[in-house]
């Protein structure tokens, strides 16, 4: 059956399908050996000539001066297109038959290509690059899929991965090892910002290979005493991958769970330095259990106790990110738990010191004397604001005076 198949192309050429069914055949016109092969979800740009088998042509893009491009493999285009493209190298020219299961099956292409209607296509390769997935797209880095991974999850925050590193430079390698971490944490273990916005598109046992280039190199440069500007090549593979449960996949009762997970790694982000990484958590943490319905008191008063130390914490954090109003609205939310919480009066007159809002500061360290008289920095801190506001008034006196003596001059 398969040789009476390819007797009826009007060409000698191979059966280029998966599956060697004979409905689409290849001949190479012109090879290009020095090409650069296609992968799976690169942005390819062909021209083609599409015509009848009695050389009716129904599309000429080269005539039109329009090339085609699309996502290879995607299914934005007809299957022919896929197969065939994947199987060339830029700037190579191919001659493909196909059968209608390939091209325009039972509709036809209407005015163009009847009803399961035979076609050929002339085909060349005119570029094939990574895709963009950089924020601004502005090429700073492009993905190409070198092995396709498994299902159809991708990683997601806080994930666990163990992933496989490969990083060049001018065929320079700099950066090779098997690292685990969690996603949305990179910087801890030093994953470039750029890979880790790649690996949240990666499924397990997946392979990609990444251009990273421009602003997208800065933090590799620190991180890897880097001197160049030249294009960084990374090649990863996703070894290991444990999702995070989404928020609509958990129960209260596994949210309160989850909670306690999260608290404790940003505790840990918080000794290591990473305030932006523990904050994140904190937030989490207190929005899943805002309202959580728990039926145990051990885990209500659990429950408690997490979304206060989320909010204290997070002023912490807040503090140390130099973000003042956020800062506040924390200690406000924990001390709207407990009206006698000392470290959040006390962030609270961190606070306002810091937004020189000298005399409202007074008065939370006071506050903190009150609940804790030995807290030794908090005198210290009250006798900095009064230092403030008498320089403050010294500032404002010589500013008036400076006013008073340009007015009577004039």
């Amino acid at each position: 059956m398969p040789s009476k198949k390819k007797r009826n192309i009007p060409f000698d050429g191979e059966d280029i399908t998966p599956t060697k069914d004979g409905c689409l055949y290849k001949q190479i016109v012109k090879e290009n050996p020095n090409g650069e092969k296609s992968w799976f979800d690169d942005q390819v740009t062909i021209h083609y000539v599409g015509s009848l088998l009695d050389g009716t042509i129904f599309k000429d893009t080269r005539e039109e001066n329009s090339p085609l491009s699309f996502n290879l493999g995607r299914g934005e285009v007809i299957k022919a297109f896929d197969i065939a493209v994947e199987t060339m190298l830029c700037g190579e020219i191919s001659k493909f038959f196909s059968k209608p299961k390939y091209a325009y099956g039972l509709k036809g292409l209407p005015g163009k290509v009847d009803s399961a209607a035979d076609v050929i296509f002339e085909i060349e390769l005119i570029s094939s690059k990574g895709k963009d997935i950089s924020e601004e797209r502005d090429e700073s880095i492009l993905r190409r899929i070198i092995k396709r991974g498994e299902g159809y999850e991708p990683a997601n925050e806080d994930s666990i991965v163990e992933v496989n590193l490969k990083g060049s430079q001018n065929d320079e390698i700099f950066d090779e090892r098997t690292v685990t971490f969690i996603m949305g944490a990179g910087i801890v273990e030093k994953i470039p910002s750029g890979i880790e916005r790649t690996i949240f598109r990666m499924t397990k046992n997946e392979h990609d290979r990444i251009y990273l280039k421009n602003q997208a190199i800065e933090d590799l440069k620190r991180i890897f005493n880097l001197s160049s500007n030249e294009t960084i090549q990374y090649d990863v593979i996703l070894i290991k991958l444990e999702r995070a449960k989404e928020e609509r996949q958990l129960s209260d009762d596994q949210k309160l769970q989850q909670s306690e997970i999260l608290k404790a790694r940003a505790d840990e982000f918080v000794k290591a330095g990473y305030y932006d990484l523990a904050a994140k958590r904190y937030r989490t943490v207190f929005h899943y259990l805002l309202n959580a319905t728990l039926v145990s008191e051990s885990d209500r008063q659990k429950s408690w106790e997490l979304k206060f130390a989320s909010q204290s914490n997070l002023a912490l954090c807040y503090l140390k990110l130099g973000n003042y109003a956020e800062c506040r609205r924390s200690c406000e939310t924990a001390l709207a738990h407990d009206k006698r919480h000392e470290k959040s009066h006390f962030r609270l007159g961190q606070c306002r010191l810091a937004t020189r809002n000298y005399e409202q500061a007074v008065k939370d360290f006071e506050t903190v004397l009150e609940i804790n008289p030995s807290n030794v920095q908090a005198k210290q801190l009250i006798d900095e604001c009064h230092r403030k506001i008498k320089e403050h008034r010294v500032d404002e006196k010589e500013l008036y005076s400076s006013f008073f003596k340009k007015e009577t001059k004039k």
